[in-house]
């Protein structure tokens, strides 16, 4: 358990350079040295943008089971750097086992959507209870039908079927998402989900946090032996994350949408933090500051106890990533009947 309450190191200033000095990390800017980080209070590397890492600081990492990932800017994935694949090979023919079963794949697939759905709901709810009365409405409207939506998942036959409830409650969800923002809206607006690229300051700081949380959940699925590209709910594609996408999907409205909704309704996060991009259709994404804070809240976010209603006892969030990975693996094991994903209260 240790291992995984480590930290996660983000280096994302232009042109940072990544040593290995004996038992630490050295970050250098400019060949000034910035920041020295013992290893072993690390768990995971991330890299965005131009910054670098020297050969023997990646083998040093590598060797010791230190996962080193890039991204670029905007936190889209580039490319993962990892040592030789651990876990039991018996967990991994399990798991290929259960995605070829049909039924069983279904069945873990519509636990996962069935927990997105609810804590989707269940954000709604909250912020319905602070908000005028007409958004009050609208949301506990929204919020109803999110209900009528899990209620209805046992009727999804397929995983197209089940993958396009899942769609459809996303969609109502983002519909009214834009009204559990209390800051003027010509500062924050939204209107609805758009990623690639994000077309708003609200869809950049979602985008940017849900690569960090899938980040995380694949970190957390190799942790535990998980072949991460190997998924139930996310069709399978050459060089995608399908189970640690699966894994970031009940945590995506807990974690990153609350944690965005109180970066901006806080006013912690402001229009200065963002960049325009004319030159690529006037996308939107957060600069070098507005990375900064929103690293620095996601880090703290992770560090907050949560009730694990399984396990019953409280636990930092960040370690419920690894913790669920577990429960994934004991269920596909055959330790357990069921997958039971995380549910904020």
């Amino acid at each position: 358990m240790t291992r995984q309450l480590l930290n996660t190191l983000y280096v994302q200033s232009p042109d940072a350079y990544v040593r290995l000095d004996h038992d630490t990390l050295r970050v250098e800017i400019e060949g000034r040295n910035y920041l020295q980080v013992p290893l072993q209070h690390l768990g995971a590397i991330v890299l965005f943008g131009n910054s670098m890492m020297s050969p023997q600081a990646m083998q040093r990492c590598a060797a010791e089971g230190r996962e080193i990932t890039f991204l670029d800017y905007t936190g889209r994935f580039r490319c993962r750097v990892e040592g030789p694949a651990s876990g039991n090979v018996l967990l991994r023919l399990a798991q290929f086992t259960a995605h070829g079963d049909a039924l069983r794949c279904l069945e873990i697939a519509r636990r996962i959507v069935a927990a997105k759905i609810r804590n989707s709901r269940d954000t709604l709810v909250r912020w319905a209870r602070e908000a005028g009365e007409e958004r009050r409405l609208r949301l506990q409207e929204a919020a109803a039908t999110l209900a009528q939506a899990v209620s209805g998942l046992p009727g999804a036959t397929t995983l197209d079927g089940l993958r396009g409830a899942e769609g459809d409650a996303a969609s109502r969800y983002f519909g009214v998402f834009g009204m559990l923002l209390s800051v003027p809206t010509p500062e924050f607006a939204f209107v609805q989900r758009t990623r690639r690229p994000p077309r708003d300051r609200v869809n950049a700081t979602l985008s940017f946090l849900y690569s960090l949380l899938t980040h995380d959940c694949t970190s957390a699925a190799q942790g535990v032996g998980l072949d991460p590209q190997v998924g139930f709910l996310h069709a399978l594609r050459p060089g995608r994350p399908a189970l640690g996408l699966d894994l970031a999907e009940e945590f995506r409205s807990g974690l990153v949408d609350r944690l965005v909704l109180t970066l901006i309704n806080r006013r912690q996060l402001r229009p200065e933090h963002f960049d325009v991009r004319p030159e690529a259709a006037d996308s939107v994404l957060l600069n070098e500051q507005g990375r900064r804070l929103v690293l620095t809240a996601y880090q703290k976010r992770k560090e907050e106890g949560v009730r694990h209603t399984l396990l019953k006892e409280t636990v930092p969030l960040g370690l419920v990533l690894h913790l669920q990975a577990r429960l994934l693996a004991r269920h596909l094991r055959g330790e357990t009947d069921a997958y039971h994903p995380f549910l904020f209260s």
